[in-house]
């Protein structure tokens, strides 16, 4: 089944400023002039038509961005890092690996989210120049693209699914009714993955989706039960196949009716109170003509539309292919799969996030954690080696007010002060209290 795969995304980093200066004949002291390095491509994931499975992943599961090239001196600043834009099927949900947490969920073509935000680039030494500050030897380094691990998980988007009892006939119908071929041979679960086909009929059209086939207890999971029931919950219809002649292997079509949907009843998620049209299939068999007149009449009692068939020469098909259509058209487009007049959606993680938040959080007796958008990109972008970098840190964090946070935490000398990948020593220096030093380690994501 390449309907659910894990993937590793890795944006590209920023590219370091540059610490230069001009050297230019009788301009002996020539002032600062290095360029700003470039940001880093993103990662994204983009909703293509072309692609209808997963099966890309299963080859290849690491995907990076193209880092921000350095800048550069005479104030050139370094070129963008590319974009990795990933295609992927209609109907991927996008889940955050470590949280859980559904990042997006991809229905349009076009519909895009940006998993991987690259680092921005790190500023050249011409932006720290002031009038006391003329000749600053002071750079940023690019900030470190994000990296995350995604779960992707395929949900068909599909008006009409194909349920029933391996070996039904469902393969076959989509085969007759449309331009699809999926694989078809004699044993259970012949259908491995599923199988979108387009339909006309009266000059219009519906995706018919041969879903792979369905045994008792597969709402537990029996038979990959999971993996198969939940294509069916976007479709607005399904077409439920029987076999007219099961009885000459030992089945009731009937009991085996009631058996799939309670398995849909089971499952949740409202697959239960799908709108279904009956196919009675194999029809072309003696065995098949003789027991429809009650197994109809059984079903219509129901309230279901009942149609025989037979798949194999086409007899039938176009008739049920017509119902289905005149189903389809009285029922209301699922809000999920409306076209929006804006286009296509874009998603955005970090929405709504308040750069400016700070937060302090004392994990043990000696350790505390800085936690802050604004903060965290500084620390990955500051090399502590170079002092004047250092000493902006140390600005930066006074004037947001870091140290009275600590402090109100009950921080004492020597104590850990975590934030934005570095550790950091809290510790006095030149008569301060509230002067944070880097300890020189800086921690990577695992």
């Amino acid at each position: 089944m390449y309907d659910r795969t894990k993937i590793y995304v890795k944006a590209g980093d920023g590219g370091n400023g540059a610490i230069t200066f001009r050297r230019e004949k009788y301009v002996p002291r020539g002032g600062p002039n290095g360029g700003d390095g470039g940001n880093g491509g993103d990662v994204i994931l983009r909703v293509s038509l072309g692609e209808n499975t997963l099966v890309r992943f299963q080859y290849l599961s690491h995907y990076e961005a193209e880092r921000g090239v350095n800048g550069q001196k005479s104030n050139k600043h370094g070129k963008n890092g590319g974009h990795k834009v990933i295609p992927v099927p209609p109907g991927t949900v996008v889940r955050d690996s470590d949280s859980g947490a559904i990042l997006a969920d991809l229905v349009r073509e076009g519909d895009e989210v940006v998993v991987g935000r690259g680092g921005r680039g790190g500023l050249g030494n011409q932006n720290f120049a002031t009038s006391i500050r003329q000749a600053p030897r002071i750079a940023e380094k690019g900030e470190p693209g994000e990296e995350r691990n995604l779960e992707l998980e395929l949900k068909l988007i599909a008006d009409v699914g194909l349920a029933g009892f391996p070996n039904v006939g469902k393969s076959t119908l989509l085969s007759v009714v449309s331009a699809a071929r999926p694989k078809i041979a004699d044993y259970p679960f012949t259908t491995l993955e599923p199988k979108l086909g387009v339909v006309e009929v009266d000059q219009q059209s519906f995706v018919l989706a041969d879903l792979p086939g369905l045994i008792e207890g597969a709402a537990q999971g029996i038979g990959l039960g999971h993996e198969f029931l939940r294509h069916i919950e976007r479709t607005r219809l399904l077409i439920h196949m029987l076999d007219g002649a099961s009885m000459l292997i030992g089945r009731d079509p009937l009991q085996d009716f009631d058996t799939i949907n309670a398995e849909l009843a089971a499952y949740g998620s409202g697959l239960g109170d799908k709108p279904q049209v009956v196919a009675v299939n194999k029809m072309d068999l003696p065995e098949a003509r003789e027991h429809f007149p009650a197994l109809s009449a059984a079903l219509t009692a129901r309230g279901y539309t009942v149609l025989p068939i037979a798949a194999a020469i086409g007899q039938g098909v176009r008739e049920l292919a017509r119902e289905v259509r005149r189903q389809l058209s009285a029922l209301p487009q699922p809000e999920s799969i409306v076209v929006s007049p804006d286009g296509p959606r874009r998603y955005t993680l970090d929405e709504g996030i308040d750069e400016k938040h700070i937060e302090v959080e004392r994990i043990s007796p000696h350790h505390f954690v800085v936690r802050g958008v604004r903060l965290e990109r500084l620390a990955k972008m500051t090399d502590f080696g170079n002092e004047e970098a250092a000493e902006r840190f140390q600005r930066v964090l006074n004037a947001a007010g870091v140290a009275g946070k600590l402090e109100e935490a009950g921080v004492s000398e020597g104590d850990m002060v975590h934030l934005g990948g570095h550790d950091l020593v809290w510790g006095e220096q030149d008569g301060e209290a509230d002067r944070v030093r880097a300890s020189g380690r800086h921690r990577r994501r695992e």
